[in-house]
């Protein structure tokens, strides 16, 4: 089987590290090409939930090594400070990407993974194999590539993705604190234009994501300017930067995010986590459905490559399918949840409501998160 097929992987995150670790476990031979060098910073929440700990931990990959924080409740706040809380069902936990993706980076490593620092700049398929270029490495051939470049890069330019076509109207921004926070929840503080998630990580410091609307952000000077003009008009935020203490020089923030949906299979490279479709903060637990989707890539890889009367269609078709199965629900909610809490008055009203109905905030938990993972033995 290895002599006969290579897999290249494009990105290093959450799904491509997990999926090329999960592939050479298999006895394939992997080559990863990521642009950044590890460990790196990276805009997130920070939160993956508890579904995809037993899948990390049949990979060697058991997080506990890194003594994340124990999350098990929400709590979520209007724009106006009224609030509501629940537990998490699964839980979950907090980890730093430059943690998890340093220590998934040196599990790959391990497992015999190929790891290439560089920058694609093109990927051909013809004749039933791929030709990846880079900037300095030259060029790798394999019969599978997967996609794991995250969410937007200039190769979706060269693969000419339709979702580029789509107005790309939020920014992001994250930075870590020192602080005083329960160790044990993730908030989510709605303000005008924008929500922000709050929870801990394995240092013991907190990790503070938000998504604005660009058109929002637009009126003020800067993030400052912002944050204090409007975010603050949430008690609880203000509360928080107040007694909060940076850690980065500079807070992290990227632009042109869209939520739009991507196909998940482009030019017959399959497609996982951020690259197959931008998973809704809304949802929260993107982290864990990014590696869940790594893992549906892998399993099919592993068929394709072991069955000979199984074919490349067939392999993209079930993992389009099994992409949509597992995750169109979620999207959808989360995008549904977006389009009511940047509503500051439709948000206040409906937490004012599910207040009074407990059993609505766990019923919308359970349509954004899964099942703990099952996994094939492969």
């Amino acid at each position: 089987m290895g002599l006969q097929h290579h897999i290249i992987i494009i990105g290093g995150g959450l799904a491509g590290l997990t999926g090329a670790i999960h592939l050479s476990r298999a006895g394939l031979p992997v080559t990863l090409i990521e642009k950044n060098r590890f460990p790196k910073h990276k805009v997130c929440g920070e939160y993956i939930s508890n579904e995809v700990l037993p899948y990390l931990q049949w990979l060697g990959a058991d997080p506990a090594e890194l003594r994340p924080a124990d999350i098990s409740r929400l709590l979520l706040s209007a724009a106006n400070g009224k609030t509501l809380t629940a537990s998490l069902p699964l839980g979950g936990f907090g980890i730093s990407r430059y943690a998890i993706d340093a220590f998934l980076m040196n599990k790959a490593l391990a497992a015999g993974v190929r790891l290439v620092t560089d920058t694609v700049t093109s990927v051909d398929y013809e004749d039933n194999r791929f030709t990846v270029e880079t900037q300095g490495h030259g060029s790798f051939e394999g019969t599978v590539t997967l996609g794991a470049y995250g969410k937007r890069s200039i190769l979706d330019q060269r693969l000419s993705r339709n979702f580029l076509q789509q107005r790309a109207p939020w920014l992001a921004v994250k930075g870590h604190y020192e602080g005083d926070f329960p160790d044990d929840l993730v908030a989510l503080h709605n303000f005008p234009g924008g929500y922000c998630g709050v929870s801990k990580i394995e240092t013991g410091h907190l990790n503070i994501c938000y998504l604005v609307s660009t058109d929002s952000f637009r009126q003020y000077g800067d993030i400052q300017q912002h944050r204090e003009e409007v975010m603050y008009r949430n008690i609880h935020l203000r509360e928080i930067f107040s007694h909060s203490r940076a850690l980065f020089e500079q807070p992290l923030s990227i632009s042109q995010i869209c939520f739009d949906e991507k196909t998940k299979v482009e030019q017959h490279m399959l497609m996982t986590g951020d690259t197959a479709g931008l998973i809704h903060p809304l949802c929260g637990n993107g982290m864990a459905m990014a590696i869940d989707s790594a893992r549906m890539a892998a399993e099919g890889v592993l068929r394709f490559c072991r069955e000979t009367d199984y074919s490349r269609r067939q392999l993209e078709d079930d993992y389009s399918k099994r992409w949509e199965r597992a995750f169109s629900r979620r999207m959808k909610t989360g995008r549904l949840l977006n389009n009511l809490f940047l509503k500051d008055r439709l948000s206040t009203w409906l937490i004012q409501q599910m207040a009074s109905f407990p059993a609505v905030l766990p019923f919308i938990i359970r349509q954004t998160h899964g099942r703990p993972l099952k996994v094939m033995n492969t």
